[in-house]
C-alpha cells in the first residue's frame, strides 16, 4: 500500500513538472516578438548574412535587400555574422527594428598556418578519372535524373531543392578522405599558402628607352584590369615579399578612378592627356594618356546572358577559394534585373551543368544552386570552358551583353590546361561574340599566368578577390563597367615628336605591346572598355638635349634629320591616335588628338597625375627596376599623399597603408 502511494506520488510530481515546463515554453512564446531590421557594410545592403539568437544554433539569412526577420525576446542577444566580416551582437531592447552595420574583416579569409609537428606528410600519387558529360543530356536533365547524369563524375556540388534536408550529394573520386588524410591535406595547404612557390607568373622583361627616329611609332592595347593590384595587396598584408613579376604596373595604376571628363560626342569615350615632371629621373619627364568610357544609366543597358563558370576542384577547398567565391556570386546575382539571365557550370574531374538559364528576378534559386556547391576532385578546366561556351551561345542574346564569368584558382590540370592550350581555346571562343571575365582566388597554387592569358585573349577582364571588400567592389560598385563592353579592341599608337624627344618608353604594359602594323588590322585582338571604365598609361620622355645614363642617342644616321623645319609641327609634343570597334562591330573607328609641348612643374600637376605617378613608382619599385634613379619610400608616399582627392571609398588612403607596410617589409 505505501509502495502504491509512492508511485501515485511521483506520477504526480512528473505531471506538475511537465505542466510547468509546458507553462514556461508558452510564456517564453508568448514573451517572443519579431525583430527585423538590416544588415549592410555601411552603404549596401548585405545578402545572405546569418542573424540568430546566441546559444540556439537556428537563425535566419538576410534576403536579397539585406533584411530579417526573426522571433526573439527582450534580454535575448542576436549575433549577427557573413564571411569575410567582422561578427556583431546586439541585445533585444524594447525596439522590435535593430539595424546592423557589418566591417570588414579581412583576416577571416585568409587561411591558418597549422604547425604540423606530428604530422607526417606522405605523397600519395593524385588519381582520378576522366570523363565526357554530353552537354545535350545535362542540360536536358531533370532534377532528379541529374544527380544520375552527373553523379561520380564530377566533385563538387550538391543537387538539391535549395534546403540542407533534401540534397543529393554528387561525390568525386576523391571526395571521400578519412580525417587523417583530412588534416594532413589541410597541414599541406595551409603550409603552402604562406609561400608563393607555386604560384605561376609571367615573365616580364621591362620596356627599354626607344629613340623615335629609330622607332618612330609605339603600339598597344589597352588593359582595365586590375588583378595585379590586389594581388600585391594580399602579400603586402600577409607580411609576404611581392615576387616582381607579379608586379604589372599598368594593372597597378588602373586600379584607380580618375576624373577625367565624360564623353560628349558620338565616339563612347573622351581622351585625355597631361605632360608633366618625372619625379624618379628628374631630368626627364611624364606623359599621361587617360581614357574616359561613357557612363551608360542602368535602364539602358543591354540584356544580359551570364554562364557562371566555378571551377569546384579539390584545390579549391580553402576559406579563400570557394567560400569566397560563392559570396562573391552572390554579390553579383543581387545586381541582376529581371530581364537578365544566368546559368550555372561547374567542372572539378569533369564539367556538368547545375542550373540552366534562370531569371534574374528568381535570385533565391540562383542563390540556393551556388549554395549547393562544394570542392572536390581534379581541375577540368578545359572541359568546363567547352561546356560554358556552348550554353552562353546557346542562349545567346542579340545585341545583349553575352558573357562567360569565371571563378577559379587557375589550378587547371586535365584536359586542356597548358597556357598554349587555353590560349588557342580561348581565341577560338572569342569569335563567338561571347565576353569573358575572369575572377581569381586563393594563394599557394594561384596560377596568375593562365587567368592573365585566359583574359588577354578572349575579349575579356580580370580581377582578384582577395577579400569580400573586393567583391563587393568589382561586382556591385563597379558593375556596369566590370561586366557591360561598350568599346572592344580599342589600341592606342602614339608618334613622338623627334624635335622634342631624344627617346622615349611605355611605363608597363609589357605583355599589351602590338606591332605597329597591327594597329589598323582588325583581326588583331586587344582590350575592352566597360561603361564608365577609365584607362591610364604613362611614357617616360627623355627630352632632346638631355643626357640618360639609360639610354644611348642613334647617331650617323643617313635618312633620318633632327632639324627643325621651319616651325613646322613646333607646338607639338607628339600625335596619339586610337582605334576602337563597337561591342558587336568588325570594322575599327579612328580617334587623333595632339600632345602639346607645354609641361607643368609635379607641384602643379593635377592629383589624377600625382596619383597614378605614385602607383607607378611604387610598382617600379617593387619590380626592382634598373631604369629608375629615385628609390625613396618616403618620396613615393609623399606623393601619393599629395594625389588623394575625392577618396569616398579610401582606397587612395589604402594605398598609402600599403606603401608604409611595405617599407617595413
Amino acid at each position: 500500500m505505501k509502495s502504491v502511494k509512492l508511485i501515485s506520488l511521483a506520477i504526480t510530481m512528473l505531471i506538475s513538472i511537465v505542466t510547468m515546463a509546458q507553462d514556461s515554453s508558452v510564456n517564453e512564446q508568448l514573451n517572443q516578438k519579431t525583430i527585423t531590421g538590416m544588415v549592410t557594410d555601411g552603404n549596401y545592403p548585405i545578402p545572405g548574412a546569418n542573424v540568430n539568437v546566441k546559444g540556439n544554433i537556428k537563425g535566419v539569412s538576410t534576403g536579397f535587400d539585406g533584411k530579417y526577420s526573426i522571433k526573439a525576446k527582450e534580454g535575448d542577444v542576436l549575433v549577427y555574422s557573413f564571411m569575410g566580416m567582422k561578427t556583431v551582437e546586439r541585445t533585444v531592447g524594447r525596439s522590435n527594428v535593430i539595424n546592423v552595420i557589418l566591417q570588414d574583416g579581412n583576416k577571416q579569409l585568409q587561411e591558418v598556418v597549422v604547425t604540423g609537428y606530428a604530422v607526417k606528410r606522405t605523397s600519395k600519387p593524385l588519381s582520378y578519372s576522366t570523363m565526357t558529360v554530353r552537354t545535350e543530356s545535362v542540360s536536358q536533365a531533370s532534377q532528379s535524373n541529374l544527380t544520375q547524369a552527373l553523379s561520380g563524375k564530377t566533385a563538387g556540388v550538391y543537387i538539391g531543392a535549395g534546403t540542407t534536408s533534401n540534397q543529393n550529394v554528387i561525390p568525386g573520386n576523391n571526395s571521400f578522405k578519412t580525417e587523417d588524410e583530412k588534416i594532413r591535406t589541410r597541414v599541406d595547404k595551409d603550409i603552402a599558402s604562406k609561400t608563393y612557390d607555386n604560384e605561376d607568373y609571367n615573365t616580364l622583361i621591362e620596356n627599354e628607352f626607344e629613340s623615335p627616329k629609330q622607332s618612330p611609332l609605339s603600339t598597344f592595347s589597352i588593359d582595365v584590369d586590375n588583378a595585379s593590384y590586389t594581388n600585391i595587396r594580399r602579400f603586402i598584408n600577409n607580411g609576404q615579399k611581392v615576387p616582381k613579376d607579379a608586379v604589372r604596373v599598368e594593372e597597378m595604376i588602373n586600379f584607380f578612378k580618375y576624373n577625367y571628363t565624360q564623353p560628349k560626342g558620338e565616339h563612347p569615350f573622351a581622351m585625355n592627356t597631361e605632360y608633366s615632371d618625372c619625379p624618379w629621373n628628374t631630368e626627364n619627364k611624364l606623359v599621361r594618356i587617360g581614357l574616359q568610357g561613357k557612363n551608360i544609366p542602368t535602364d539602358n543597358l543591354p540584356n544580359s546572358n551570364f554562364v557562371f563558370l566555378v571551377d569546384v576542384s579539390g584545390s579549391m577547398s580553402s576559406d579563400n577559394k570557394l567560400p569566397l567565391l560563392i559570396q562573391s556570386l552572390k554579390i553579383l546575382t543581387n545586381e541582376l534585373r529581371p530581364e537578365d539571365k544566368v546559368a550555372i557550370v561547374v567542372y572539378a574531374g569533369a564539367a556538368g551543368l547545375v542550373l540552366p538559364p534562370t531569371a534574374g528576378n528568381k535570385k533565391e534559386t540562383i542563390i540556393n544552386a551556388l549554395e549547393q556547391l562544394h570542392a572536390g576532385g581534379s581541375t577540368a578546366g578545359g572541359a568546363g570552358i567547352q561546356l560554358a561556351y556552348k550554353i552562353a551561345e546557346e542562349n545567346f542574346i542579340k545585341n545583349g551583353n553575352n558573357r562567360v564569368i569565371l571563378a577559379t584558382d587557375g589550378d587547371f590540370n586535365v584536359g586542356a590546361s597548358s597556357d598554349n592550350d587555353m590560349e588557342r581555346l580561348i581565341e577560338e571562343k572569342r569569335k563567338s561574340g561571347v565576353f569573358l571575365t575572369c575572377l581569381g582566388y586563393g594563394m599557394g597554387n594561384y596560377k596568375d599566368s593562365k587567368m592573365e592569358t585566359l583574359a588577354n585573349k578572349g575579349n575579356g577582364n580580370y580581377a582578384y578577390i582577395d577579400n569580400i571588400q573586393e567583391a563587393k567592389r568589382f561586382l556591385s560598385k563597379e558593375f556596369k563597367g566590370s561586366m557591360f563592353t561598350i568599346a572592344k579592341d580599342v589600341k592606342i599608337q602614339i608618334e613622338f615628336n623627334p624635335n622634342f624627344v631624344q627617346a622615349y618608353r611605355l611605363i608597363g604594359y609589357e605583355n599589351r605591346k602590338l606591332r605597329p602594323e597591327d594597329f589598323k588590322n582588325d583581326a588583331i585582338d586587344a582590350g575592352e572598355l566597360g561603361s564608365g571604365h577609365t584607362v591610364t598609361a604613362l611614357y617616360e620622355i627623355v627630352p632632346v638635349g638631355v643626357k640618360c645614363n639609360y639610354f644611348n642617342a642613334p647617331d650617323g644616321l643617313k635618312y633620318t634629320k633632327n632639324e627643325k623645319d621651319n616651325n613646322q609641327f613646333s607646338n607639338e609634343l607628339a600625335t596619339i591616335k586610337f582605334r576602337y570597334k563597337k561591342p558587336d562591330g568588325d570594322k575599327s573607328i579612328e580617334m587623333v588628338e595632339v600632345i602639346p609641348t607645354i609641361a607643368k612643374t609635379i607641384e602643379n600637376s593635377s592629383a589624377d597625375f600625382k596619383l597614378a605617378t605614385a602607383v607607378a613608382w611604387f610598382g617600379l619599385k617593387l619590380r626592382e627596376s634598373k631604369l629608375i634613379k629615385e628609390k625613396s619610400m618616403p618620396a613615393i608616399i609623399a606623393l601619393a599623399r599629395n594625389g588623394i582627392a575625392n577618396d569616398v571609398d579610401g582606397y587612395e588612403a589604402e594605398l598609402v597603408r600599403l606603401m608604409e607596410s611595405n617599407s617595413n617589409l
